[in-house]
């Protein structure tokens, strides 16, 4: 008996080419389930260090009907959902809410310039804050990571509650030690 006959099976019972084919797919199958990938993206990361930090947000020419209203259920709140580069993240706490004067430089007949608040009436539907959240960050070489994402100044955060969702750019990181 030939161990490989005219039709291309092996003792001729099993053909070559389903004999490879299903060794593929086991090995395909082996290398998905038991063989750990490299991302870092799983649940139980071993060996990460978390650090509180602080962050300071600001926003800038927020339009809205009731400005006094928006900042204190900012900071009734406490909680406030983030969403960073387009992913949310989850909660962080809100630790201070800080509403910033509009003002207006008015140059002097002497040549100097002094500032004076902004009299125009439609700013008063106009809100300038900085927002300082706290939470817990992982730590890397790079610095504080929330959410598989670098939180460092210049990064865009966007804000929601259950009245409000706006964007407020990171002005301030501060690592808690």
């Amino acid at each position: 008996m030939a161990i490989l006959d005219s039709k291309g099976r092996l003792f001729g019972k099993v053909n070559i080419l389903d004999l490879g084919a299903a060794l593929v797919m086991l090995l395909v199958t082996v290398a998905v389930f038991l063989v750990p990938g490299t991302s870092g993206s799983s649940v139980a990361q071993l060996g990460v260090q978390t650090k509180p930090v602080q962050v300071d947000t600001i926003v800038r020419g927020l339009t809205v009907s009731d400005p006094a209203a928006l900042v204190q259920s900012l900071q009734e709140s406490k909680k406030v959902n983030v969403i960073i580069r387009n992913q949310p993240y989850g909660e962080l706490d809100v630790v201070g809410v800080k509403q910033l004067p509009r003002s207006v430089a008015v140059p002097q007949p002497d040549g100097t310039v002094i500032s004076l608040p902004d009299p125009r009436p439609e700013l008063d539907f106009t809100l300038d804050m900085m927002i300082t959240l706290a939470g817990d960050a992982q730590m890397t070489d790079d610095g504080p990571v929330l959410g598989n994402n670098k939180v460092k100044v210049g990064t865009p955060l966007e804000l929601e509650g259950q009245t409000f969702r706006f964007n407020a750019p990171v002005v301030g990181v501060r690592i808690q030690e």
